[in-house]
């Protein structure tokens, strides 16, 4: 399953880095591929130092900020929320 969450940037279990349903958040520009403690910049077009609360931070936040500005269905927000909480989807907490 992929989610496009930006021009930039997609969440996706269908990459080989993703494995045992654990979502991963990729590049399509780079191909470069996160997990939810890497560090990323949701908005590469906006330069950190001019709008800095959009800089550098945690995927897991990225995608949190990225997901909130997409009409996402449920199976959609699962994904989301997989790759928050850094589960398998076979877990139950």
């Amino acid at each position: 399953m992929t989610v496009n969450l930006s021009l930039t940037y997609e969440l996706t279990t269908d990459h080989p880095a993703s494995s045992y349903g654990r979502p991963v958040l990729v590049n399509r520009t780079t191909g470069a591929v996160f997990g939810p403690g890497d560090v990323v910049n949701p908005y590469p077009s906006q330069p950190a130092f001019v709008f800095p609360p959009y800089g550098f931070m945690p995927a897991s936040d990225a995608v949190r900020r990225l997901a909130k500005m997409k009409q996402l269905d449920k199976e959609e927000l699962a994904l989301v929320g997989r790759f928050i909480k850094g589960t398998k989807g076979d877990e139950r907490k």
